[in-house]
């Protein structure tokens, strides 16, 4: 009897470890690394091994980093990492069609972001963001005639409100939800004066990804344009994460614009952002 009892309380012990790995495993899928972080740490080469190095399986690339398709793939296959998305200018998408989507699959990538609105090309009225969203629509369907999906990247200029509509609102509602997703960056939503929780539960299905970075309060961490490691700063990540999981978030994201030292946040990050989606159900 007794030895029947500790077999049983064996498997039941195994059982957990299993899940825990299997769960473990899951949330490693739902995290990649934006390859504009590692952007000063050395040659693509040297890039691309510190994100493996670090612990990812997923990354974010910028562009073509400067590669070709051939050697992008070598570098990804080399570090075992996939391409879960590339932030590509709408201008590029516009001026070389053809070959940026030849580019994105060769190496694997069926998601293209428009990561940034130069100041002089930024719409300035409700009628001006109404005629962006359109170029973004329009684009958005063509590339999912090609099989890639359009997205689109905040950062705290489209927090600005027209006749109390944010501009990120006027983008959202003026394009279809199948040709334009976005990718949320959080902070940068909150240093427009806007609650991340409150667009992910406004946008439900439409929000492919998540940028995860913390902001820093004034006075600490000047020299890094004041983000900081999520879970390490200003933003309520107990609210945001469960609305991202209820709401479709496919992508957790880890991501610093000026990193002074990129191996301590990108870990530190991963760490942080591997606990709190261990605590979420999945």
């Amino acid at each position: 009897m007794l030895a029947r009892l500790l077999f049983s309380t064996c498997l039941l012990a195994s059982a957990a470890l299993s899940s825990m790995a299997v769960s473990a495993a899951q949330i490693d899928d739902e995290i990649a690394l934006q390859m504009y972080t590692l952007r000063n740490v050395g040659t693509a080469e040297k890039q691309f091994a510190m994100a493996h190095d670090a612990g990812f399986k997923h990354v974010e690339i910028v562009g073509t980093h400067d590669l070709s398709a051939q050697q992008m793939k070598s570098l990804l296959e080399k570090n075992a990492l996939t391409v879960t998305s590339a932030h590509v200018q709408l201008s590029a998408l516009e001026n070389d069609y053809a070959p940026t989507v030849a580019f994105n699959k060769s190496v694997g990538n069926r998601v293209i972001i428009v990561p940034w609105i130069e100041p002089k090309d930024r719409p300035d009225s409700t009628r001006g963001w109404i005629d962006y969203a359109r170029r973004l629509d329009a684009m958005g369907a063509k590339l999912r005639h090609d099989g890639i999906q359009l997205a689109y990247h905040n950062h705290n200029f489209e927090m600005k409100k027209y006749n109390g509509v944010t501009a990120l609102e006027i983008l959202m509602n003026h394009t279809s939800r199948d040709n334009l997703k976005l990718e949320m960056d959080a902070a940068w939503v909150s240093r427009g004066g806007q609650d991340p929780v409150r667009f992910l539960q406004e946008y439900p299905g439409r929000i492919y990804a998540i940028h995860a970075k913390d902001n820093a309060s004034i006075g600490i961490r000047d020299d890094e344009m004041n983000f900081a490691p999520l879970g390490e700063g200003l933003l309520d990540w107990s609210a945001i994460l469960p609305a991202a999981k209820a709401n479709g978030v496919r992508w957790f994201i880890i991501e610093h614009d000026k990193p002074k030292d990129a191996w301590s946040i990108i870990t530190t990050s991963l760490k942080n952002l591997r606990a709190a989606l261990q605590k979420l159900p999945h």
